[in-house]
């Protein structure tokens, strides 16, 4: 056999594949993305380091945020308003609810943004495109953390031990994270297509915010308003935290479920939008 045979047959042994678009709604194909775990580790890892590089507070920002932010309810709408606060004292109160909500509302503001700021990235190369607002959301962990310590701190100070009912904890913080998550890819998707979306984020945090009962109980609303409430899944987390650590009278039991249903349709829809408009970021962002 000649030399230039020999290179012909090695060169039609070669596998050749062909990168094509896909068409219309697809798989979310998971598999593929647990393949690429340590590329989403270290994204995640990315955004913590990029968060405070050259910041003069640090991490120390994860608690001051909800912090102040209770202190200023707490003059307006606890001593000012006399807002009830089921019993308890109204700096824990609302401070109970802004440890998830500031987890929720950072991970909307940074995933909203993460497909943009990563452009160089998914223009060079091709891993999945869900691993980018995930890693911003799962990034936020770590203000949770240390605002959540705090939160302890207070319960000490204020000597309200946690009942059984903490066990449910662990739930109402995954909860958090896949509504934050949900959110985080219908807008982050958009926001590759139009790029206004983020003007939008700013408004949605604030109305959100104040449709979400932190600075007020959702027992002022009577049945069955209350428990339609829970729609906006947010509601569940914060009545649910509350519940489990500071021992609330109400059980948000059906109001918890009507915020998982909405939580995980989100995530669902987000996830399917996510992959249909996947094979355009290249291109548009």
């Amino acid at each position: 056999m000649t030399t230039t045979s020999r290179i012909a047959g090695a060169e039609s042994a070669r596998r050749v594949t062909h990168i094509r678009p896909t068409r219309g709604w697809v798989a979310l194909d998971l598999r593929e993305l647990w393949e690429y775990r340590e590329l989403l580790y270290f994204l995640t890892w990315r955004d913590i380091k990029v968060r405070y590089k050259q910041t003069v507070l640090g991490a120390a920002w994860a608690i001051i945020q909800p912090f102040f932010t209770m202190v200023v309810f707490s003059i307006f709408f606890g001593k000012l308003a006399k807002v009830p606060s089921d019993g308890l004292p109204y700096p824990i109160f609302a401070y109970a609810a802004l440890v998830p909500w500031t987890f929720f509302a950072n991970g909307l503001s940074q995933s909203s943004n993460s497909l943009v700021g990563s452009q160089n990235l998914i223009k060079k190369i091709y891993f999945p495109r869900l691993a980018i607002p995930i890693a911003t959301t799962l990034s936020g962990g770590v203000d949770f953390v240390l605002a959540f310590v705090v939160l302890l701190g207070m319960m000490l100070y204020y000597g309200i031990v946690p009942t059984a009912n903490v066990v449910w904890l662990p739930l109402l913080a995954a909860l958090t994270l896949v509504t934050s998550l949900a959110v985080g890819l219908w807008l982050s998707a958009m926001n590759v297509q139009f790029r206004d979306v983020r003007y939008t984020i700013p408004f949605l945090s604030q109305f959100w915010l104040f449709a979400t009962p932190i600075a007020y109980p959702s027992s002022l609303l009577p049945e069955p308003w209350s428990t339609v409430y829970g729609i906006n899944p947010m509601v569940g987390v914060v009545e649910g935290f509350r519940w489990a650590l500071l021992g609330t009278e109400t059980a948000p039991g059906r109001m918890v479920l009507i915020s998982s249903l909405a939580a995980v349709g989100l995530l669902i829809g987000g996830a399917y939008y996510f992959r249909r408009m996947e094979k355009t970021f290249a291109d548009v962002v």
